[in-house]
């Protein structure tokens, strides 16, 4: 099977439920890693009767999860830390047992409770009698999951292993991974034109010194990911960081603000959306010494600063420019400073972030933030920086849309 790109870097955790299928969620594991997705095992304890768990830990490379209640998992990657690793939770098989107790909302297996715990999208591929799946009980199970936003792929109709003719098959492994593929591009910004900032900028006081901050970028790169995912057409201008460009994105790579600077307003005048979330230097050194400062007997150094474009600032008074994207990291009254920063900036939008946490932000996997834009504000708790794009760009979409409608009538 081809490569494919919107699963590079995914982070995948593969449910088995107990079913004679359980001995294709192997090969299923095997095509979703050669497409470059990282993927996790759980399985339920009925699983480890049809397929072992030495079997999918040999093919993924990692310790598979059977065991709720077990410490020596728990200290290692436990059920939440699983639920919020995840940027897609894919149970294939889905038994009618299964169904019926997500249904119920219990959580007293690992997989059901991971599934109770997880922000991300869960997608079910059931595999069952045909009997089974014909049950108004399972069917009413399956209209209710559905109605709670849990996709279900198949079943397929076909020979089953009882011998019976009929729906229950679980869908291909080549089905599944087109599914699987198709939740991460979901179309919201189709056509759309984005340009994104991400990372620090270097602001040089000799040749082997400068001023930056903690910025790793991983936020904007996500986001970029995000957009492409989306169906956007986008460019990334990045500081300097430590990270593979994102598939199907533009990447440009800027050291300073004036060199980000001179790159985004070459380009702002033909994109749509721009995102600004590099944590651009606010000052650089006023004279950039030719040669290495040497240390002298002196106890102080005085360094004079200047400072620099306002890159958020110029985009947003641009009459009729794109829609604009600002964030806020704060350490202290986020939610004050990041309002009056909207405000006073004229931007469309403004994440906000609390970078004195330790356990978000900057260099971290995870964020939570609280977003505002002039008629109203949502708040996202501690999820990773993935799944935290793919929520922003919905609300990107949502807010650009209406805007659009404003310009229009």
């Amino acid at each position: 099977m081809a490569m494919n790109n919107a699963l590079a870097n995914r982070q995948i955790l593969l449910g088995i439920t107990g079913g004679i299928a359980a001995y294709k969620a192997a090969e299923l594991l095997r095509r979703l890693q050669n497409c470059g997705a990282d993927v996790r095992v759980v399985m339920t304890p009925a699983a480890t009767e049809f397929i072992t768990p030495l079997t999918l830990q040999a093919l993924s490379g990692h310790p598979v999860h059977t065991a709720l209640l077990d410490p020596e998992a728990e200290s290692g990657m436990g059920h939440i830390e699983l639920a919020r690793w995840a940027d897609l939770v894919v149970v294939a098989p889905a038994s009618a047992d299964f169904m019926a107790r997500l249904v119920q909302g219990l959580g007293n297996d690992l997989l059901s409770a991971v599934c109770l715990a997880t922000s991300a999208r869960i997608c079910l591929a059931p595999a069952m009698n045909q009997a089974m799946w014909s049950n108004p009980a399972t069917r009413t199970n399956a209209e209710i999951l559905q109605q709670r936003g849990i996709t279900l792929w198949g079943p397929a109709d076909g020979l089953q292993a009882c011998g019976d003719i009929g729906p229950g098959r679980m869908l291909e492994v080549d089905d599944l991974v087109a599914e699987i593929a198709g939740q991460f591009d979901t179309g919201l910004l189709a056509g759309k034109r984005v340009l994104i900032t991400a990372g620090p900028t270097r602001e040089a006081i000799d040749p082997v010194r400068y001023i930056s901050n903690h910025s790793s970028g991983k936020m904007g790169f996500a986001l970029a990911r995000a957009c492409a995912d989306a169906g956007a057409i986008t460019t990334l201008i990045a500081g300097p960081v430590a990270l593979p460009s994102p598939p199907r994105v533009k990447r440009i790579d800027v050291v300073s603000a004036q060199d980000m600077f001179d790159e985004v307003m070459a380009r702002v005048n033909a994109v749509d959306i721009v995102i600004a979330a590099a944590a651009v230097a606010d000052y650089r050194a006023e004279q950039v010494a030719p040669g290495k400062i040497k240390k002298t007997g002196a106890d102080t150094m005085n360094l004079a600063l200047v400072k620099t474009p306002d890159i958020i600032a110029s985009i947003a008074s641009i009459e009729a420019g794109p829609f604009t994207v600002g964030f806020a990291a704060e350490t202290e009254s986020v939610e004050q400073f990041a309002r009056d920063k909207m405000l006073r900036k004229k931007l469309d939008m403004i994440i906000a972030n609390d970078v004195s946490r330790t356990d978000i932000g900057f260099g971290s996997e995870d964020n939570a933030v609280m977003v505002f834009w002039p008629a109203g504000a949502a708040e996202y708790q501690k999820m990773s920086k993935a799944q935290l794009s793919e929520k922003l760009v919905e609300k990107l979409s949502e807010l650009v849309s209406e805007k659009l409608k404003q310009v229009t009538v």
